[in-house]
Protein backbone atom coordinates (compact mmCIF):
# COMPACT_ATOMS: atom_id res chain seq x y z
CA UNK A 1 0.00 0.00 0.00
CA UNK A 2 2.72 2.34 0.67
CA UNK A 3 4.42 1.66 -2.33
CA UNK A 4 1.05 2.13 -4.27
CA UNK A 5 0.74 5.90 -2.31
CA UNK A 6 4.30 6.42 -3.25
CA UNK A 7 3.95 5.79 -6.92
CA UNK A 8 0.86 8.41 -6.45
CA UNK A 9 2.78 11.20 -4.87
CA UNK A 10 5.65 11.19 -7.25
CA UNK A 11 3.48 10.47 -10.62
CA UNK A 12 1.10 13.20 -9.51
CA UNK A 13 4.26 15.72 -8.46
CA UNK A 14 5.63 14.79 -11.88
CA UNK A 15 2.21 15.53 -13.84
CA UNK A 16 1.80 18.97 -11.73
CA UNK A 17 5.33 20.01 -13.25
CA UNK A 18 5.14 18.33 -16.77
CA UNK A 19 2.69 21.70 -18.08
CA UNK A 20 5.17 25.03 -18.40
CA UNK A 21 2.99 28.37 -18.24
CA UNK A 22 2.89 31.20 -20.47
CA UNK A 23 2.84 34.72 -20.17
CA UNK A 24 3.13 37.70 -22.17
CA UNK A 25 4.26 41.01 -20.48
CA UNK A 26 3.31 43.93 -21.70
CA UNK A 27 6.42 47.00 -22.34
CA UNK A 28 7.32 48.41 -19.67
CA UNK A 29 5.33 45.93 -17.56
CA UNK A 30 6.12 43.46 -14.87
CA UNK A 31 4.29 40.29 -14.30
CA UNK A 32 4.94 38.43 -10.55
CA UNK A 33 4.24 34.94 -9.61
CA UNK A 34 4.63 33.30 -6.11
CA UNK A 35 5.04 29.78 -4.46
CA UNK A 36 4.31 28.86 -1.06
CA UNK A 37 7.59 26.99 0.40
CA UNK A 38 8.55 25.60 4.05
CA UNK A 39 11.73 25.90 5.54
CA UNK A 40 14.39 23.53 3.20
CA UNK A 41 12.06 23.56 0.24
CA UNK A 42 13.97 24.37 -3.32
CA UNK A 43 12.37 26.05 -5.97
CA UNK A 44 13.31 25.49 -9.09
CA UNK A 45 12.02 28.59 -12.03
CA UNK A 46 13.24 27.36 -15.56
CA UNK A 47 12.08 30.22 -18.32
CA UNK A 48 13.05 31.29 -21.82
CA UNK A 49 11.61 33.88 -24.19
CA UNK A 50 9.74 32.78 -27.18
CA UNK A 51 9.14 35.83 -29.04
CA UNK A 52 9.30 39.49 -29.04
CA UNK A 53 12.17 41.69 -29.27
CA UNK A 54 15.77 40.81 -28.77
CA UNK A 55 14.27 37.80 -26.91
CA UNK A 56 15.27 38.89 -23.50
CA UNK A 57 13.85 39.58 -20.38
CA UNK A 58 14.42 40.67 -16.64
CA UNK A 59 14.22 38.09 -13.93
CA UNK A 60 14.02 38.47 -9.85
CA UNK A 61 13.21 36.43 -7.13
CA UNK A 62 12.16 37.89 -3.78
CA UNK A 63 12.23 35.99 -0.17
CA UNK A 64 8.73 36.60 1.85
CA UNK A 65 10.32 40.12 3.37
CA UNK A 66 10.35 41.53 -0.14
CA UNK A 67 14.51 41.01 -0.26
CA UNK A 68 15.62 40.31 -3.95
CA UNK A 69 17.19 36.66 -3.48
CA UNK A 70 18.15 36.69 -7.03
CA UNK A 71 18.39 38.86 -10.33
CA UNK A 72 19.52 38.14 -14.14
CA UNK A 73 19.25 41.14 -16.86
CA UNK A 74 18.69 40.54 -20.28
CA UNK A 75 18.53 37.21 -20.64
CA UNK A 76 16.51 34.98 -23.40
CA UNK A 77 16.61 31.93 -20.76
CA UNK A 78 17.82 30.48 -17.46
CA UNK A 79 17.63 28.36 -14.61
CA UNK A 80 17.20 29.89 -10.92
CA UNK A 81 17.24 27.29 -7.52
CA UNK A 82 16.12 28.94 -4.46
CA UNK A 83 16.27 27.18 -1.45
CA UNK A 84 13.45 28.39 1.82
CA UNK A 85 15.28 29.22 4.33
CA UNK A 86 12.55 30.67 6.31
CA UNK A 87 8.72 29.50 5.82
CA UNK A 88 6.52 32.32 3.63
CA UNK A 89 5.76 33.16 0.30
CA UNK A 90 8.56 33.72 -2.54
CA UNK A 91 7.57 35.81 -5.68
CA UNK A 92 9.64 35.49 -8.80
CA UNK A 93 9.26 38.53 -11.34
CA UNK A 94 9.84 38.72 -15.11
CA UNK A 95 10.03 42.38 -16.07
CA UNK A 96 9.90 44.05 -19.64
CA UNK A 97 10.98 47.38 -18.25
CA UNK A 98 13.55 47.83 -21.37
CA UNK A 99 11.36 47.86 -24.22
CA UNK A 100 9.46 50.48 -25.17
CA UNK A 101 7.10 48.63 -28.03
CA UNK A 102 7.38 45.10 -28.07
CA UNK A 103 5.61 42.58 -25.95
CA UNK A 104 7.28 39.67 -24.61
CA UNK A 105 6.41 35.94 -25.30
CA UNK A 106 7.81 33.94 -21.39
CA UNK A 107 7.42 30.19 -20.89
CA UNK A 108 8.02 29.61 -17.62
CA UNK A 109 8.26 26.13 -15.09
CA UNK A 110 8.36 25.88 -11.67
CA UNK A 111 9.77 22.74 -10.41
CA UNK A 112 9.55 21.36 -6.92
CA UNK A 113 11.83 18.06 -7.23
CA UNK A 114 13.11 18.51 -3.49
CA UNK A 115 9.62 17.13 -1.98
CA UNK A 116 9.52 14.45 -4.76
CA UNK A 117 13.51 13.32 -3.76
CA UNK A 118 12.63 13.45 0.02
CA UNK A 119 9.68 11.19 -0.74
CA UNK A 120 11.53 8.67 -2.60
CA UNK A 121 14.41 9.04 0.38
CA UNK A 122 12.29 7.74 3.23
CA UNK A 123 12.07 4.34 1.10
CA UNK A 124 15.28 2.42 -0.02
CA UNK A 125 13.81 -0.81 -1.44
CA UNK A 126 14.51 -0.71 -5.34
CA UNK A 127 11.52 0.13 -6.88
CA UNK A 128 11.68 3.84 -5.08
CA UNK A 129 15.00 4.11 -6.30
CA UNK A 130 13.98 3.68 -9.76
CA UNK A 131 11.22 5.75 -9.84
CA UNK A 132 12.94 8.65 -8.28
CA UNK A 133 15.48 7.90 -11.16
CA UNK A 134 12.38 7.93 -13.44
CA UNK A 135 11.41 11.47 -12.32
CA UNK A 136 14.66 13.06 -12.64
CA UNK A 137 15.01 11.33 -16.39
CA UNK A 138 10.89 12.92 -17.11
CA UNK A 139 12.23 16.26 -15.82
CA UNK A 140 15.40 16.53 -18.04
CA UNK A 141 13.29 14.98 -20.97
CA UNK A 142 10.31 18.21 -20.47
CA UNK A 143 13.26 20.75 -19.68
CA UNK A 144 15.18 19.71 -23.11
CA UNK A 145 12.09 19.27 -25.01
CA UNK A 146 10.79 22.94 -23.67
CA UNK A 147 13.98 24.04 -24.90
CA UNK A 148 13.50 23.13 -28.33
CA UNK A 149 9.77 23.59 -29.26
CA UNK A 150 11.05 27.49 -28.07
CA UNK A 151 13.85 27.37 -30.42
CA UNK A 152 11.63 25.84 -33.06
CA UNK A 153 8.97 28.74 -32.28
CA UNK A 154 11.53 31.05 -32.83
CA UNK A 155 12.95 29.92 -36.07
CA UNK A 156 10.04 29.28 -37.14
CA UNK A 157 8.94 33.12 -36.51
CA UNK A 158 12.40 34.06 -38.41
CA UNK A 159 11.63 32.26 -41.51
CA UNK A 160 7.66 33.37 -41.65
CA UNK A 161 8.97 37.16 -41.56
CA UNK A 162 12.02 36.34 -43.94
CA UNK A 163 9.76 35.06 -46.45
CA UNK A 164 7.19 38.13 -46.18
CA UNK A 165 9.58 40.22 -46.57
CA UNK A 166 10.93 38.30 -49.94
CA UNK A 167 7.81 38.38 -51.04
CA UNK A 168 7.34 42.34 -50.83
CA UNK A 169 10.58 42.77 -51.96
CA UNK A 170 9.28 40.68 -55.28
CA UNK A 171 6.51 42.66 -55.58
CA UNK A 172 8.37 45.96 -55.51
CA UNK A 173 10.69 45.01 -58.11
CA UNK A 174 8.05 43.41 -60.31
CA UNK A 175 6.18 47.11 -59.91
CA UNK A 176 9.64 49.02 -60.68
CA UNK A 177 10.32 46.77 -63.16
CA UNK A 178 6.19 47.11 -64.98
CA UNK A 179 7.05 51.41 -64.13
CA UNK A 180 10.72 51.46 -65.95
CA UNK A 181 9.03 49.51 -68.89
CA UNK A 182 6.54 51.59 -69.51
CA UNK A 183 8.24 54.76 -69.12
CA UNK A 184 10.58 53.45 -71.86
CA UNK A 185 8.35 52.75 -74.20
CA UNK A 186 6.46 56.41 -73.97
CA UNK A 187 10.30 57.83 -74.10
CA UNK A 188 10.96 55.76 -77.47
CA UNK A 189 7.42 56.53 -78.85
CA UNK A 190 7.72 60.04 -78.06
CA UNK A 191 11.15 60.10 -79.52
CA UNK A 192 10.43 58.46 -82.83
CA UNK A 193 7.77 60.73 -83.34
CA UNK A 194 7.55 62.46 -86.66
CA UNK A 195 7.22 65.88 -85.96
CA UNK A 196 6.02 67.91 -89.06
CA UNK A 197 6.51 71.61 -89.26
CA UNK A 198 3.69 73.42 -91.60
Amino acid sequence: MSRLLLLLTVTFCILSTALAISVDVAPHGKECFYEDLNIGDKMTVSYQVGQGGNLDIDFWIYDQQGRTIKSSAREASGTHVVQAVAPGRYTFCFGNQMSSVTAKSISFNVHDMEKVNESAKEHIDPIAREIRELADSIQSVKSEQEYIVVRERKHRNTAESTNARVKWWSLGQVGLLIAVCLWQVNYLKRFFEVKRVV
